[in-house]
């Protein structure tokens, strides 16, 4: 594997790696939710990642403590990250996990350094940090409280149920600084969500995070990606999604129709012809011009689902929104909740 490719150019060659092979550390856990998997631990020498100017993204700093997901998804645009560690970008991306396990310690530091001017900060944008090992690893904790502590406004991603378990840190953050919420959930079709995405949980326990944080005085946001196409976008699809998104209780829905990157194009077109085959050539057409569907579909498809919002009472949010929440007064406490896939 070539760590010492990992630098603050999200995984391309320079000088300066963010950690060297001398401080990996491999492990394995025989128990029902690390089976299969392989955890690499390693020191990290950075956590806050600028993101590339050309990218199309609406903000400028990432935290990724981890590389590799567990939750499997087969259009993952993160995959072809794990080609910077020669990893397998199909099964040992699923499977092979990069920890940074010291990553709270090194933001705190990086955020109480005098060249950080407290921009916002972005988790959860290339993989799930409230994935499998987040149970196992416990490093949420500790970056929201160091983020809370320099009153640095932030924003989490995720389709995990764990990110429950901070919801006490979360209600705190949101009382000193700008926080924003949103979850993924992009259809609800069970047989569509088991083999496409099937290290996540079910779509309606996502559903019930949402539920759960506005109950608790912090408004989510779902981000209906991916709309995938001939499988999860015909309008009586789309119609379904949107009112479970708005039962809720989201502040905001947008879509985001399936792009197809280098490195989970692949990976989406074989699982495509095993499962779905007599759509190949159609995805050929419609990807032939690259990565993105064509813009009058993705139009289309916004427009539907921002009438149907509409419809529902919810609207789209504003790209790289961040929500300032503060309770009228003392958040209750969470009953304990229960994680599950199912």
């Amino acid at each position: 594997m070539r760590w010492d490719n990992l630098n603050v150019e999200h995984g391309r060659a320079a000088d300066t790696a963010l950690f060297g092979a001398d401080a990996v550390t491999t492990r394995t856990f025989d128990t029902p939710e690390s089976r299969g998997i392989t955890f690499h631990e390693v020191r990290a020498r950075s956590v806050l990642n600028r993101v590339p100017g050309a990218s199309r993204m609406p903000f400028e700093w990432t935290v990724n403590p981890y590389r590799g997901c567990s939750h499997a998804c087969v259009y993952c645009f993160a995959r072809k990250t794990h080609g910077y560690l020669d990893l397998d970008t199909g099964i040992g991306f699923d499977t092979q996990i990069v920890v940074k396990v010291n990553a709270p310690e090194v933001l705190r530091r990086q955020l109480g350094s005098g060249h950080w001017h407290g921009d916002h900060v972005a988790m959860g944008t290339n993989v799930d940090c409230y994935q499998r090992a987040e149970g196992r690893y416990r490093l949420m904790p500790g970056i929201i409280s160091a983020l809370t502590e320099h009153a640095n406004p932030f924003s989490i991603l995720t389709k995990g149920t764990l990110i429950l378990r901070d919801l006490d840190l979360l209600v705190r953050a949101a009382q000193v600084t700008d926080v924003g919420i949103s979850v993924s959930v992009g259809f609800l079709d069970p047989a569509l969500w088991r083999t496409v995405e099937p290290g996540t949980p079910a779509p309606e326990r996502r559903l019930d995070v949402v539920r759960t944080l506005g109950e608790h005085g912090i408004g989510c946001g779902v981000l209906m990606a991916p709309v995938i196409p001939f499988l999860s976008d015909h309008p009586e699809q789309l119609r379904t999604t949107v009112k479970a998104i708005a039962d809720a209780g989201a502040t905001s829905v947008t879509p985001l129709v399936l792009h197809l990157r280098p490195g989970a194009r692949e990976w989406f077109t074989a699982w495509l012809g095993e499962h779905h085959p007599h759509l190949v050539r159609r995805y050929e057409r419609m990807y032939a011009g690259g990565s993105y569907a064509p813009t009058w579909y993705q139009r289309r498809i916004t427009r539907q689902v921002h009438e149907l919002a509409r419809e529902y009472g919810i609207g789209p949010t504003r790209a790289g929104a961040a929500r300032r929440i503060r309770p009228a007064g003392p958040a209750p406490r969470p009953e304990p909740t229960q994680l599950t896939l199912m």
